[in-house]
Parts: C-alpha cells; structure tokens; sequence
C-alpha cells in the first residue's frame, strides 16, 4: 500500500509539472498563433486601403506635454523598409560591432536598428533582427529625446526638427554632432555616442542667446506601434517595464495598456523605463538632474500605439548661459553580463530587472550562472546542462541518497509487511499501528520515494526559465540535429526522423530525444515492482509513453536534461539498492513484459 502511495504521489506531481507546462504555455501559445492570423488579416486588409501619411500630433507646448506618437493609417501597400529609410529623411549611419543602423536627422529619432549578432532563425543566413523601425511602417519602433516649454521659447527639439549634422557617421571611436538653433535664440548642441555594445549616450548642451531667461522640461519617449512575434506567457513579461520611484519595478502587459490607457506611477529622481521584449529592449534612462514624471500609455487615435515616456521639471537657463543634459536610451539584446556590467559602471538602479527572473530568482539565476559557467568551460550550453545535472545531483546526493535506502529497506521488509496485512486484515487500525512500528524499528520513511521528485521539480522549472527568457541559450546548439536548445526536438518518429518526404503534424513531433527521454524513464520505473493491482499496473506502463508525447513540445534542452537525469537516477538507485541486499526488479520487470500471460483457466 505504502508503495502504491508513493506511486501515485509522483504521478500527481509529474502531472502537475505538465499541466501547468499546457496552461501557462502551450495554451497561451495557440491562443497568439490565432491572434497573429486575425493580426496578419487585419495588416493585410489595412495595406489594401489608400495609405495617409503618417503625421505627429502637435506638442501643445503651453502644457508642456509629450508628443503622443502618430496619426495615419500607416504605410502604402508597396512600402517596404528600404525604400521608407531611403525616402524618410536624411540619416546618418550607425556602425558597431554589435548594430547596424542609422539616426534620422528629422527629430534625432533612433528609428533604425538592427543586431548584427542575432538573426530571426538559426540558418546562417537567416536576415538579423531588426529591433527599431521608422513610424510610417506597420512595426514601427523608435526612440527620441527631445524638449517642451512656454510659447515664449519658440520651437523647441521635438518631432518635426531638422538637426543639422557634423559628421558622417556615428562608431564608438567617432561619437555624432547634431545642432539646432531656434527662432528665439536658443542653441542646442547634441552629441550621441555608443559604445561597443547597446548604450546611446545623448548629451544636449542648451545655450541661451535670447537675452531673457528660459525655462524648459526635457522629455524621452519609446513608442511602438506593434506587438512582439511571440506571446506572452506567465512565466515571461512582455511590454512595458521600468523601475522608478517609490514604486519599483512596473511591469505592464499590452493587453493591461489597452485597456487601462496609461498608467502614472509617481516622479522620480532615478531609474529606467521602456519596452521589453522576451529577448530585446529599448528602455531610457532619464538624467538625474531634475526630477521627471514616467508615464505608460497606449493611444488608439488614428494608428494604436504604446509608448513609454517621461517628463522632466522645468530647468531655467538665464541669458547667455547654458545647460547640459545627459540622456542614455538602451537598444538591443537582453545579455546578462552587458546587463548587469550597466547596472554597476553606469550606475542604473536595477537595470538587471530587465530579465525577467520570476519570483524564484534565487534559483533562476544561481542555475544560469552555473550553467554560463560551465559552457565557458566546455564549449557547449549542452554539455553545460549535462554537467549541471551532475551538479545537482552531487548536491542532494544525501538526500537521495538517504530516499533510495529507505526504499530499498521497504522491499527488503515487504514479506513483514504482508504478514501484518494478514494478521490484521480485519482491524484497520491495528495494521497501520503495526505498520508505523514495523517503519520505527527498520528505520524507515514511507514516503522517502517523494523526495527525489520534489527535489527535481524546483531544478526542472528553474532549468525551464533559464532556457526561456536568457537569449545565450537562443539558437544555442547541441550536437547532431539539436540546433536550438531552446526549441523542441525537431525530428519525428513518423516520418523516421526526416527519412520520409513528408512533413508530420505537430501532436506527432516525437523527436529522438524525447524517445530517449521515455526509455529512460520507462526504465527507472521498472526498477520498481509492478503495482499488483490491474489499474496501477497499467497506468505504469502507458506513463513513460503519454510523458514522451506530452513532452515532446518541450524546449530540446529540458528533454536532453530529464533524459540524462533519469539516467543517472537509475544508476544511483541500483547501487543503493544492491548495497541494501534489495532485488533489483529491472531484468525480471523486462523479462516478464515478454513472457507468456497464463490463461484465466491456467
């Protein structure tokens, strides 16, 4: 009985690992794959129609507000991202080691990006992410810095502003000089520069020839006029995010942004705020000279939107003198040493909170710490998994150790416990009792066989968050076909791992890892003795198959990880078990599924 105990307390946690593996994300999954056909239907259906140029709405300078972002229907059906950058202004280039891009001289946007070490697949010649796009393009995403103020300061650097540049490119050894002068007198002298990896840093110095003084309120704004590719799950913010004031950290779904319009945390003299995919970002971090108020808004007035922005306090600049104000807008890949290595030199207040570690951060990050150690050791975030799962296993060794022992004493005492079953088959009470003394006196804990599962479920999803969120695992190969561990394995059984020229139903994706996985686990569970009664028997033997369907859809890495795991596991739990004098039932489980069943009237 207290076998058959354990037996079912591992199903149960087994299947609460897969269930909440569907609801949290192959569930949310099918649900975006229907929404980006009806978002598809719509982009298509809106490039049909007669496209109206794209138009910013006007700062209401008196106010001090913030552009809101654009009007118009978006770009004409025969539009395409060459010929808008070609046609949307002049640009400056933009040359890193790690981007590629341009500035757009009208309004200084930051309107053209893309990462030179990353592509949308894992072929080689796949194209390279493009992060930022110009407004009047149905992904449109760009970011700007800019001013607002009385009507007595003229106009001021906003959207429609023509910067005149010295200067032909912008590299980290050759930063960018953009000035404006206005109708009142005011001269603004800008100078970006990047460094090696994604830090803009904007630098404006504001002089005041007018002859009276002025007072202006600087503003930044991330705007966005699409969604991510890839849904958002429980387990992954994506959307808007910052961290400043008393608040902390805000993390805003689009769907929340659509229906709540804008959210105004309180103001704030540090911090960050922006947009965040699952692998990319574009945040601001506004200076901290004068408090500024972060706003997060969605806008559904001609074309919808979401943007990120803030608001300074009005600084004054007395005549024929000047100030200078130092903005760094962040664009590109979510590395967690590029990360972290901001958030210290740059002093960012938890810029690291841009990776979404979940609220077991004290696990999520330890293991991808490990594991990127390890894979500078070895070469591949493969066998740094494999070396982990050692890892793991050496640190609850005791504790496992200490389980199989006393699941290896309960096979060697179960002829005891059929006694007492027997002698006490008419007094449930007096059996139990015998029972706990019999466990007393071997030294043994009935539910000892919970354990190594338990243990395994914290690493299992710790491993899982790791392979989701942290883009050194995107694209990161194995060997052999796995060229993606972050994906599921991408052969199948039906089609005999690609032999047949024919491609297979994804519910029919059985890969060769997740066979292995099976195998494994089919052997771990037949070192066990087969559940005596007909219904445990089966559910014994249909688990390993109805887990190598159902995790299947499984990111590789996490296959390969319980494949190895239930290895290692077996290994471990024969040694105990020979050491503790208990039968080891694997060979007789094996050889009894082949033997002949004898016949009722046998």
């Amino acid at each position: 009985m207290e076998n058959n105990r354990n037996f079912f307390i591992t199903i149960a946690l087994s299947v609460l690992i897969l269930t909440l593996w569907q609801v949290f994300y192959m569930n949310p999954r099918i649900e975006h794959q229907r929404q980006q056909q009806q978002v598809e239907a719509e982009r298509t259906q809106a490039q049909q129609q007669t496209a109206q140029p794209s138009k910013d709405i006007p700062t209401t300078a008196a106010q001090g507000a913030i552009p809101g972002g654009a009007t118009g229907a978006g770009a004409a059906a025969d539009a395409n991202r060459a010929q808008t950058l070609a046609t949307s202004g002049t640009r400056i280039p933009i040359d890193t080691p790690s981007l590629s891009g341009s500035i757009n001289l009208t309004g200084g946007r930051l309107d053209d990006l893309e990462l030179k070490h990353y592509r949308e697949t894992v072929e080689p010649n796949s194209p390279n992410i493009e992060l930022l796009n110009p407004q009047t393009l149905p992904n449109g995403y760009f970011a700007e810095i800019g001013y607002t103020g009385g009507s007595d300061v003229g106009s001021l650097p906003g959207p429609e502003t023509v910067w005149t540049a010295e200067g032909t490119s912008l590299t980290p050894a050759t930063p960018l000089t953009l000035t404006y002068v206005n109708d009142k007198g005011l001269t603004f002298k800008r100078t970006i520069s990047v460094d090696a990896e994604y830090m803009f840093t904007v630098t404006d110095t504001v002089t005041n020839a007018s002859g009276q003084p002025v007072t202006l309120s600087g503003y930044g704004r991330v705007t966005r006029f699409d969604k991510p590719n890839h849904a958002s799950i429980y387990v992954l913010h994506e959307g808007l995010i910052g961290v400043t004031g008393e608040e902390g950290l805000q993390q805003i779904t689009y769907k929340k942004m659509e229906d709540e319009k804008q959210v105004k945390p309180g103001k704030s003299s540090d911090g960050w705020l922006g947009i965040t995919d699952k692998y990319w970002a574009v945040a601001l971090v506004p200076s901290g000279k004068q408090p500024f108020q972060p706003t997060f808004s969605h806008f559904d007035d001609g074309r919808p939107r979401f943007q990120a922005d803030f608001l300074t306090d009005g600084f004054t600049v007395a005549p024929g003198d000047s100030a200078t104000v130092e903005n760094l807008i962040f664009a590109g890949a979510k590395e967690v040493d590029t990360i972290n290595a901001y958030e210290k030199d740059r002093s960012i207040r938890q810029f690291n909170l841009m990776i979404d570690w979940g609220f077991f951060y004290f696990i999520t990050k330890p293991m991808f710490q490990l594991i990127d150690f390890l894979y500078k050791v070895l070469g591949n975030f493969g066998l740094a998994i494999l070396a982990t799962t050692v890892i793991v296993k050496a640190i609850f060794f005791p504790l496992a150790n200490k389980s199989y022992k006393s699941m290896a004493k309960m096979k060697v005492v179960q002829p005891k416990m059929l006694e007492i079953r027997e002698k006490y088959a008419d007094d449930k009470m007096k059996q139990q009792q015998a029972m706990m003394e019999l466990y007393k006196t071997e030294k043994i804990n009935p539910l000892a066989g919970c354990w190594p599962v338990l243990v395994q479920i914290p690493v299992f999803f710790a491993l899982y968050k790791v392979l989701y969120i942290t883009i050194e695992m995107r694209h990161a190969p194995f060997y052999g076909w796995i060229h993606d561990l972050a994906a599921p394995d991408p052969t199948s059984l039906f089609n005999l791992f690609g032999l047949l020229p024919f491609s297979v139903p994804a519910f029919l994706m059985i890969g060769v890892w997740p066979l292995i996985m099976g195998v494994t686990m089919f052997l771990q569970m037949r070192m066990n003795p087969t559940p005596p009664d007909p219904a445990q028997a089966m559910i014994f033997n249909w688990m390993p198959v109805i887990f190598t369907f159902m995790l299947a859809s499984f990111p590789a890495g996490l296959v390969i990880y319980w494949a190895w795991n239930n290895f290692l596991s077996i290994v471990q739990q024969g040694v105990i078990m020979k050491r503790q004098g208990a039968k080891i039932e694997l060979w007789d489980n094996l050889i009894g599924l082949f033997r002949k069943k004898p016949s009722p009237a046998e």
